[in-house]
């Protein structure tokens, strides 16, 4: 009985093998078909004792990835053969090496980039999910391949799930809907993003997935008589401007239903654009905007357009390479209808995305949106903060945001996500120039650095040398390229000051007979409860840590050899000198400020939720019990934020440390020639001081002045005040305290 199962299953893979050269979208040369046979024979020969969960043999699984890869992807022989021996170095004693040496050190690459990433011993605060995901994103700078096969493997084990437990079918379509759906989308291949986007609804909300297929199937057949009878008017004038076509309809996706019924607070039956209306033309490359538009006007001269839904991705493709007019149009029964027209070349690299562009390519000196996309990728990984959570969060944004259509001041076009700001856009221009921005001019008038920019706008970016980021910056941006750029600035500037505050500590310690070498760091570390030794000189740097408190210091250093003793054993373990010594400065949250100024009010953490220290919070206004703190992932977050938007405060944890702090200042003196110039040179000279406003007069040979500064800390603003004393001519330098 097994035998003849197993001649049946053989003759099973035989078909498949057959039918995936059958399906292949590249025309295969004879060289080809010989490199996939020998890859299916490896796989085959590698999995040969290996079933899956539903009990088939495992081959079955690497087959079904190529045949993905070789039609619905669309990739050549190579990627096939990867394919198919996708997972032969993990579950097998095949090395990279071994194939390397059967194939080619092409196939081998991807191959290794596919083998699942190994665990790897992190923090427990790091996420491993990030991590991993951040090293599958990391092989794409090597071949973009890595990836299209990985989004196959990943659809084919979504198909075949169901035997599967509930919480690991659960756990797998959350990182679908997270990652692999957005990267699909990124990388032009809707059809996939589709399929992944509507299993990973089928196991993360069943009941909701299968109310909407029921209710799909329920009126399709009154869906299909409404199609073709816009469908009969249309082909009318279509043939008889004889214009070459077809016309498909298409259900909308059951995800992108479930994502309108919840946007709109609608029920199924209450969303209109359940479906879209495809009009596939043929035309030489030279016809075919002219012929675009010339549907467009056939579909305008029986339907009305609604003009605010118009969507000509054919004068400005998405980034993704996507090129298609969207017409939404009012059918019959007062209902919207989505018109999609595309040639078949559009069509194509709509479904199979990155392959059919390049086949298309034509002299190979056109510049795909991909080819951009994946260098800002790149140049986000390199410069990846350490936290790996943060990096795939930005990296996600800028996956699945909608597009805008900016203009540089020359005319050129430039594209950025929907919701990007002016500094976004001066980033995106170069980085050089992002950091250096002064100023902002829109459509000709001045605006904030963090104005959010609108298709067609028009922006010129106003640069000065001796421009700086600040942390505020971070909130002023959107874009992933940008806030990595200004992160790595900030973390530039936050390492000098080290270097400058180090110095310093050294020749605070000798005046203090103690000399400054790691046994001396590790003890001041542990002494100011701090994590590194980049703290610990940073603090010095900008006046933090005092010469007080330094002396106190060393007065309890020169104590008795025993409180030495005991100070040892109570010392925390951040005293490793390895971790002391880790190239990035802590983050002490350890203060909670409100709103855009940053205030210190009183407040209660939610008990719902617990915040704790460095969570993503806001501030929610009671009635009767002042401000509640919530976690911005609280369970009562969204009900919040919906119904009483308007008691929401802006919440964040902050190292109180580095907290920057509002101080006004009267000066009297004599109003003596070069005073004014004087005084802001020496305020101007002060570290870590900014000139917030100066109001300066003079009155028959009195000088009086006002001063606001931003400083960091008491200690800076005393050095300040003692330095402007010092000037010739300066009677008076007074604190005001504004209450």
């Amino acid at each position: 009985m097994v035998e003849i199962d197993l001649e049946q299953e053989n003759k099973a893979i035989a078909r498949e093998y057959k039918e995936l050269l059958r399906i292949s979208y590249q025309t295969l040369s004879e060289d080809d078909k010989k490199l996939i046979r020998k890859a299916f024979d490896v796989a085959v020969d590698a999995h040969k004792d290996q079933r899956r969960k539903s009990g088939e043999a495992y081959i079955f699984h690497p087959i079904a990835v190529a045949k993905i890869v070789a039609s619905e992807i669309g990739l050549g022989a190579t990627s096939i053969a990867a394919a198919l021996m996708h997972d032969v170095v993990e579950d097998t004693d095949i090395t990279v090496e071994d194939i390397e040496k059967m194939f080619n050190p092409k196939i081998a690459k991807i191959v290794e980039g596919l083998t699942k990433i190994a665990q790897v011993k992190t923090d427990n605060e790091i996420s491993m999910q990030a991590e991993n995901f951040r090293k599958m994103l990391l092989t794409l700078n090597d071949d973009v391949r890595v990836i299209l096969i990985k989004i196959a493997d990943r659809l084919h084990n979504m198909q075949t799930m169901e035997s599967m437990v509930d919480y690991k079918q659960a756990k797998i379509a959350s990182e679908t809907l997270y990652i692999y759906a957005p990267l699909a989308h990124r990388l032009g291949l809707y059809n996939i993003k589709n399929q992944l986007e509507d299993l990973g609804l089928k196991y993360t909300e069943p009941e909701i997935y299968n109310d909407i297929v029921s209710k799909i199937k329920e009126t399709k057949e009154q869906q299909d008589e409404y199609i073709k009878s816009i469908s009969d008017v249309l082909k009318e004038s279509l043939d008889a401007e004889g214009i070459d076509y077809i016309i498909k309809g298409r259900p909308k996706s059951i995800f992108s239903i479930r994502k309108k019924m919840l946007a709109q607070g609608v029920s199924f039956d209450e969303v209109y654009d359940k479906f879209a209306l495809r009009i596939i033309y043929k035309a030489a490359p030279s016809e075919e905007k002219f012929l675009a538009w010339k549907i467009y006007s056939i579909v305008t001269d029986h339907y009305r357009p609604s003009p605010s839904r118009l969507r000509d991705w054919i004068s400005s493709p998405k980034s993704t390479g996507y090129e298609a007019l969207h017409i939404t149009v009012m059918g019959p029964k007062g209902r919207w209808v989505e018109i999609q027209v595309r040639s078949e070349r559009m069509d194509e690299i709509a479904e199979k995305g990155y392959a059919a562009h390049y086949k298309y390519k034509q002299g190979g000196n056109e510049e795909h949106g991909l080819d951009t996309w994946l260098n800002l990728l790149k140049e986000a990984l390199e410069n990846a903060s350490t936290n790996a959570v943060d990096f795939v969060e930005d990296f996600k944004l800028n996956l699945y945001s909608k597009e805008i259509y900016v203009f540089t001041p020359k005319g050129e076009i430039k594209s950025l996500p929907k919701g990007a700001t002016s500094l976004d856009f001066a980033f995106s221009i170069h980085s050089e120039i992002g950091i250096r921005t002064r100023g902002t001019r829109v459509n000709g008038k001045l605006v904030p650095l963090n104005h959010v920019l609108n298709s067609g706008d028009q922006i010129e970016i106003i640069t000065s040398p001796n421009q700086k980021p600040t942390s505020h910056w971070l909130d002023y941006v959107t874009t992933s390229r940008a806030k990595t750029k200004i992160k790595n600035v900030l973390n530039e500037n936050t390492k000098k000051t080290a270097e400058d505050g180090k110095e310093l500590l050294t020749r605070k310690l000798r005046h203090l007979k103690v000399t400054l070498n790691e046994t001396t760091v590790n003890e001041l570390v542990n002494y100011f409860k701090l994590k590194t030794s980049l703290d610990l000189f940073y603090r010095v740097g900008i006046g933090a840590i005092d010469n007080q408190q330094l002396k106190d210091y060393a007065a309890q250093k020169s104590n008795t050899f025993m409180n030495f003793f005991k100070n040892k054993i109570k010392r925390s373990p951040t005293t490793n000198p390895e971790i002391i010594n880790k190239p990035e400065i802590s983050n002490n949250y350890d203060m909670l400020v409100f709103g855009k100024e940053q205030d210190k009010l009183d407040y209660k953490l939610a008990t719902c939720c617990n915040p704790i220290p460095g969570d993503d919070v806001f501030g929610f206004v009671t009635i009767n019990e002042g401000i509640k703190v919530h976690k911005k992932d609280c369970p009562n977050a969204i009900s919040l934020q919906s119904n009483y938007a308007y008691r929401i405060i802006k919440a964040k944890w902050i190292d109180s440390t580095q907290q920057e702090f509002k101080a006004i200042l009267n000066i009297t003196g004599m109003d003596t020639l070069g005073l004014t110039n004087e005084l802001t040179k020496v305020i101007s000279n002060n570290m870590h001081v900014n000139i917030q406003s100066i109001s300066l007069s003079g009155d028959a040979g009195i000088f009086n002045g006002q001063v606001v500064v931003v400083v960091q800390n008491n200690t800076i603003l005393k050095k300040l005040i003692e330095n402007i004393k010092k000037i010739d001519g300066i009677d008076k330098v007074t604190r005001i305290n504004k209450n």
